[in-house]
């Protein structure tokens, strides 16, 4: 029964053909109802997209399952079908798979960010169910990048898989799992354009063809803009290469992030009857680029500032294995931002995300992820160029790809490697130079009329081995009062990179400070993990960077908070760097960039650091404003308090509070915006009607603990009628522990301590409270290797530890005698010691820390009354 396709131009013309259901190439996504396995064994049903490391990898274990996945999946294959040629295409697996078809291998694909396809053809039995098997491998592998990166390896089929069936004329598959096709911009201009097309058409039939190529390209409103036929004969059982060129497009409009105006392409395969046999389409968007090393980067002759953000793929709850519709929701957020590029690091994302960028207008950086470093081995320099042939293949024809890069940090490793030798750093510098330079001379060939990129972190050794002087611009990932020095070093660094290179063209491919939306400081300092500290970083940095024409931009890392197994920060597993949470929920300084960036929607935002405040001896607290207008009137408890100003985005406005809850109302000309906070104001303690009193020992910042429902507040020097750390009583220095902290999800409260400090006051009225104290050891080894938090500690051994011992007493009356933590714990576990305590005759609660071997630590105290 012959099917019907109707093609629909404009002016009301309507192509209507007949083809058989032998004769048209059809793709379905088959990701549903696979089995899964990590034995072969116990199987379970699940979903295409999928991971089996989406819980381990979040866990207090070290480390998560690295190995084999075992998928199978059943199809029907009706013989009505049998002509035509069959494709398993495999959009991305994690890292290397290995595909059979009824029991016989058919290929391996490895590398788990480019898709992959094989010919199942020949394989298929009729009418029948065919099995599908796929064994998946995570494993550590020398010879497949990225070896070692601030990421988690999450592995598994996790993106779509499809099967494909093909006539025996069509749009070939087979050059590196491309679309057989690449459109080239030989000239445009705003005068005009012209559009060449390279095509590879596949004949399996034992005869040569005769076929015809329609080319149509329509405008935004489907109008038929330019049409091309050409008459075509293929070779039997061959792939051939055609170039066709469209006629020149007069005033054509161009394609920008402000107007991102597409046209569409459709490449449409007949045979000689003139039926349809496979057709392709493509967005259009005519636009050139170019990087100065002295103005920066340039769109369509005009001098643009790239300012956007970088972004992993995973997602909170899911790990890699993300629903599409999630995924296209953060391109959304990207551009609503402001953003007008991003950064798909460190691998190929997914194909729909870059389409979504030609249409919001998003100018985009890819890359392959070869990360940290090399190995010096045939298999792994052919990986990473087979890598980057995929990358370049399969991403060529979006508009908004502009940049295409190979590498990132890929010094990191030996520049923190302490056991390699001075003549074995020499070779790594040479072999990983030599990759590079293939890598750099592949995408310049492929890639013609596209800027080639590598990323490079703060060290020397790019310029020493003259691998920063390959691509056409070089990325630095710098942080700058984050890992070291200040924020003002930024520039400092910029101008110095500026003068002794004036040729080279660069950007920060990377920058940001880890920032958790539960902690919040009123004095913000690097590595406290506030909202105020990352705002103040990232503004910093945005003022640098538009000060200065020759730098090109900047991308923020990251746009969201990711999984990065290893990592210990406040949220353990995750790094924090995002501008919005691991669930896409913006943090603050998302919409500071809204006040930067868009200039067009009229917008005001009120930060909310702290639903809860607590203000201490003052009513006054520090209110921060963001706005695209030049002013504003904030009302207080609906009563006018000024007129507010705003410079780069921003106003902090001194707000009086009183007691309970307090409405803040921000308004210009043409927005507002409401927020809500409630205040403890407190003169002294023994006037504090609330049941409970939290502090955060060691640290200057407040913590919202969730699960107790009260803030932990900063540390203070005692005074009467409030709380503290009695100086006198030892040296009291704070100390942070960057890592995991194992049987606890409060890490912003373990993290930090005084220690040698041994007496800390409370002055609580009288009454009954239960007292819970907060204790973590230090010296106590995780066994994580924490590069990224470029310090040197070695967390892998726990020999030799000096372990403390002290008594604990509450109201000079002993509690606990002979507390020692590393002889009751293997590594650092958040402990926490619970009392009941009677306070009378107004003496208030005084905690003794009684050392009797080492120095004391505490980090936290949680007091609740008992009614």
């Amino acid at each position: 029964m012959p099917h019907m396709i109707c093609k629909i131009y404009p002016l009301f013309l309507m192509l209507c053909v007949a083809y058989s259901y032998l004769g048209f190439s059809q793709t379905k996504t088959i990701n549903s109802g696979w089995q899964f396995s990590e034995d072969k064994t116990n199987w379970q049903t699940v979903n295409i997209p999928h991971t089996w490391n989406q819980d381990d990898a979040f866990d207090d274990d070290l480390g998560y399952r690295r190995g084999l996945g075992y998928y199978q999946k059943h199809i029907f294959f009706s013989s009505e079908t049998s002509a035509n040629n069959h494709y398993l295409k495999f959009n991305a697996v994690n890292q290397d798979a290995t595909v059979y078809v009824n029991g016989k291998e058919i290929g391996n694909h490895k590398g788990g960010y480019t898709a992959f396809n094989f010919n199942i053809s020949e394989y298929i039995n009729y009418d029948t169910y065919n099995v599908i098997e796929v064994t998946v491998d995570n494993s550590h592998n020398e010879d497949i990048p990225p070896l070692d990166a601030d990421f988690t390896f999450y592995g598994g089929i996790y993106r779509d898989v499809e099967l494909i069936s093909l006539p025996k004329q069509h749009f070939s598959l087979e050059d590196f799992a491309s679309e057989g096709f690449y459109v080239n911009y030989p000239h445009v201009s705003k005068e005009k354009a012209s559009i060449e097309i390279t095509t590879l058409l596949k004949n399996t039939a034992l005869n040569k063809v005769k076929t015809a190529l329609e080319l149509v390209l329509t405008d935004a409103d489907g109008n038929v803009v330019k049409t091309h036929i050409e008459t075509l004969q293929l070779k039997p059982q061959s792939i051939d290469e055609f170039k066709l060129l469209l006629p020149e497009i007069k005033h054509p409009k161009l394609w920008s992030p402000d107007d991102p105006y597409l046209y569409k392409l459709q490449l449409i395969l007949k045979d000689k009857t003139g039926a349809i046999v496979d057709a392709k389409t493509t967005n259009i968007g005519f636009r050139w680029v170019s990087v100065d090393a002295k103005k920066g980067f340039y769109l369509n002759g005009e001098p643009i500032k790239l300012i956007g953000v970088n972004r992993h793929q995973d997602y909170e709850g899911y790990g890699n294995a993300v629903p599409m519709a999630l995924q296209k929701k953060d391109i959304e957020l990207i551009k609503d931002m402001g953003s007008n590029v991003i950064r798909f690091a460190h691998y190929p994302h997914a194909r729909e995300l870059y389409k979504m960028c030609d249409e919001l207008g998003i100018l985009v950086w890819t890359e392959i992820p070869v990360v940290n470093k090399v190995t010096n081995s045939e298999a792994f320099f052919e990986t990473s160029i087979k890598m980057q042939k995929e990358h370049l293949k399969q991403y060529y024809n979006y508009p908004s790809v502009v940049m295409f890069g190979y590498m990132n940090e890929i010094f990191l490793r030996l520049a923190f490697d302490k056991k390699e030798s001075d003549a074995e750093k020499e070779e790594r510098k040479k072999y990983t130079y030599q990759l590079a330079k293939q890598l750099e001379d592949l995408t310049r060939k492929e890639a013609p009329n596209h800027i080639t990129v590598m990323a490079l972190h703060f060290n020397e050794l790019y310029n020493e081995t003259k691998i920063a002087d390959l691509s056409m611009l070089v990325g630095w990932n710098l942080y700058f009062g984050w890992y070291h020095d200040t924020i003002e070093d930024l520039g400092v660094f910029l101008d110095n990179q500026h003068q002794r290179y004036p040729d080279r063209a660069i950007m920060i491919s990377e920058y940001g400070p880890g920032a958790d939306v539960r902690v919040s400081a009123t004095q913000p300092s690097r590595y406290d993990y506030s909202q105020q500290y990352q705002l103040l970083l990232h503004s910093g940095y945005y003022n640098q960077v538009e000060a200065r024409d020759y730098v090109t931009g900047m991308t923020a890392w990251n746009f969201a908070d990711f999984g990065s197994e290893f990592r210990g920060e406040t949220i353990p597993h995750v790094n924090q760097k995002g501008l919005v949470q691991y669930n896409r929920e913006p943090k603050e300084v998302y919409y500071w960039y809204q006040s930067v960036l868009k200039e067009k929607e009229p917008h005001i935002h009120i930060a909310n650091y702290e639903d809860t405040i607590t203000l201490l001896n003052s009513n006054q607290y520090d209110v921060t404003l963001f706005s695209n207008q030049k002013k504003a009137k904030l009302y207080v408890n609906d009563i006018y308090l000024q007129n507010v100003a705003f410079k780069d985005g921003m106003a902090i406005v001194a707000v009086p509070f009183v007691n309970g809850i307090n409405t803040l109302k921000a308004e210009t000309e043409m927005h507002s915006d409401v927020l809500q906070i409630k205040a403890n104001v407190i003169k002294t303690l023994k006037e504090n009607p609330n049941q409970k009193l939290a502090i955060n020992i060691g640290t200057h910042i407040n913590y919202s603990d969730d699960v107790n429902g009260v803030t932990f507040l900063q540390d203070r020097v005692y005074t009467k009628g409030l709380y503290g750390y009695v100086p006198s009583s030892g040296k009291c220095e704070k100390k942070l522990v960057p890592f995991n902290i194992s049987n606890s999800n409060q890490e912003a409260i373990f993290q930090t301590m005084l220690v040698d400090c041994q007496t800390y006051k409370v002055d609580i009225p009288n009454g009954s409270y239960k007292v819970t104290l907060y204790f973590v050891e230090p010296d106590l080894k995780n066994k994580a290797n924490i590069v990224f938090n470029l310090s040197n500690s070695d967390e892998t051994s726990n020999t030799n530890i000096s372990h403390r011992v002290f008594d604990i007493s509450l109201n000079d009356k002993t509690v606990v005698s002979q507390f020692n933590m590393a002889k009751a714990y293997s590594a650092k576990y958040g402990i926490t010691q619970t009392f009941e305590v009677d306070i009378n005759n107004n003496v208030g609660l005084t905690i003794g820390l009684n050392a009797i071997k080492g120095d004391t630590v505490i980090s936290g105290i949680l007091i609740e009354k008992i009614d």
